[in-house]
């Protein structure tokens, strides 16, 4: 039997530290091949670590909650080979057969071993096989537009529940999970969507006493948030009181690490100028409207956010110097669009985006956007999300401001920002009416965007927000 240190990887990022958020294993626990046996935290996303050694955990070198350096050993596994190097997993080409995982015994974390066509185990930086890389597990979306897992956790498998007997008056396509809620009036099961009933969960809502509008009776977003009587899953839902301590103390690590660097580069690296403009939306909120009704949008996130992509999109075409980059020798004009969206979330602010959103139908742009919101909001967005920006959209109004001064992204020019949008008295054809009003404002690097180009990209925008049908001549 051998002993062997496994240390903190590079996981190909970059990566020079990150902080042990959850040990998934503990001393005592066989560990197999691809297990996923610990989930860190980088600069601005999770990483779940699989193991490309087969053993028994015999130490934890690392607290959770502590950042250590790359290279830094934090776990020791005492494997059955007579030395390291021949712990490393065999290339499967090798072996005549699939190799037999021996099952977890009580207490341990199971987790699920590549078949032999696979390759053998995870690579990482520095470990693994000499064999083929493993092929990862395909992404399934959840039905219905929603997020995509990014990562499986390892857990025990139990038996799938037996699907319950469809109610009468025919089939339905929203699955209802056997631990579904159910309206103790007439004990009818609660119909809704994962993602609709983590919303409901982040608000303290009872699905069952929710009064479902769905066209085939299922709970939506929209009566989740009407029962909530609240606008966004990050307002306070209570005023606790205040602390007993004196003062609080917040290492500066990990995710607000990152964003404080970024912020303090882009301000003092890239002179910014800041234009806005007032704009009438009654037509985007109308065109919202008839899209939530259209069968096309069915189970879809539709939002004014939406209308706004794709106004900066088609804004970019006319005014391709936005969509640029900055070097010290050159300007990069970039002839795509991979739109960033800031999504606040419970980690932080988070800026991943949508890759090649120029080429997408309205559909596809708004199936990206949700699951693009929903990943972040759950902390499963990857480093690669993140990377490659072009330009970058931030919604502050659904926190119900008006408008804003953004800072740019790093290595983009341009920003823009929604303000909510609410009536206000508005002059139309010399009289005073109530009209749906928001403040559109961008932020530029002035060392690209001069100003000529700036206010002519904002007003083609705002040109989309007052008037949608633009988008398709």
């Amino acid at each position: 039997m051998s002993e062997i240190r496994f240390p903190l990887p590079d996981v190909g990022e970059g990566l020079t530290e990150a902080e042990i958020v959850q040990w998934r294993v503990a001393p005592g626990d066989r560990i197999v091949l691809d297990q996923v046996f610990v989930e860190i935290e980088t600069a601005k996303s999770l990483v779940e670590l699989p193991s490309a050694f087969e053993g028994v955990v015999s130490e934890l070198l690392v607290d959770e909650g502590r950042t250590v350096d790359v290279g830094t050993p934090i776990l020791v596994i005492q494997t059955d080979a007579p030395d390291a190097d021949a712990a490393a997993p065999a290339p499967a080409a090798a072996a005549p057969t699939a190799p037999t995982v021996p099952a977890p015994p009580s207490g341990t974390v199971a987790s699920h071993a590549p078949a032999a066509s696979e390759g053998g185990g995870a690579v990482l930086v520095g470990h693994g096989s000499s064999g083929p890389a493993p092929t990862r597990r395909k992404r399934h979306p959840i039905p219905g537009g929603a997020h995509e897992r990014l990562a499986t956790r390892a857990e025990p498998e139990v038996p799938a529940p037996a699907p319950p007997a469809p109610a009468a008056g025919g089939d339905t396509d929203v699955a209802v999970p056997a631990t579904t809620p159910v309206r103790p009036e007439s004990r009818v099961p609660v119909i809704a969507k994962p993602p609709i009933r983590k919303l409901a969960k982040d608000l303290g809502v009872d699905l069952s006493r929710v009064a479902a509008t769905g066209a085939m009776g299922e709970i939506t977003r929209d009566d989740v948030i009407r029962e909530a009587s609240q606008a966004s899953v990050f307002r306070n839902i209570q005023t606790p009181e205040l602390p007993t301590d004196r003062e609080t103390r917040v290492p500066v690590k990990g995710v607000r690490k990152a964003i404080a660097n970024a912020m303090v580069q882009s301000a003092y690296s890239a002179p910014h100028v800041s234009v806005f403009v007032d704009v009438d939306a009654s037509r985007t909120m109308e065109y919202v409207k008839r899209l939530k009704a259209s069968p096309d949008y069915a189970g879809v996130r539709v939002s004014p956010l939406l209308i706004m992509a794709k106004a900066m999109i088609w804004a970019v075409r006319r005014n391709p110097t936005v969509n640029a980059q900055w070097t010290d020798d050159e300007i990069i004009v970039k002839h795509f669009v991979n739109l960033g969206v800031a999504a606040a979330t419970p980690r932080g602010l988070l800026v991943p985006n949508v890759k090649e959103a120029q080429g997408m139908t309205m559909v596809e742009l708004a199936t990206a956007l949700e699951q693009l919101t929903l990943t972040a909001r759950e902390g499963k967005t990857q480093p690669a999300e993140m990377q490659g920006g072009t330009i970058t959209v931030t919604n502050i109004g659904v926190f119900g401001m008006d408008t804003g001064t953004p800072i740019l992204n790093p290595g983009e020019v341009a920003i823009v920002a929604l303000g909510t949008i609410k009536q206000k008295p508005w002059v139309v054809d010399g009289e005073v009416r109530p009209r749906f009003v928001t403040t559109i404002g961008a932020s530029f690097d002035h060392r690209v965007v001069d100003g000529d180009v700036a206010s002519r990209f904002l007003a083609d925008v705002a040109s989309i927000i007052e008037e949608p049908a633009l988008l398709l001549e």
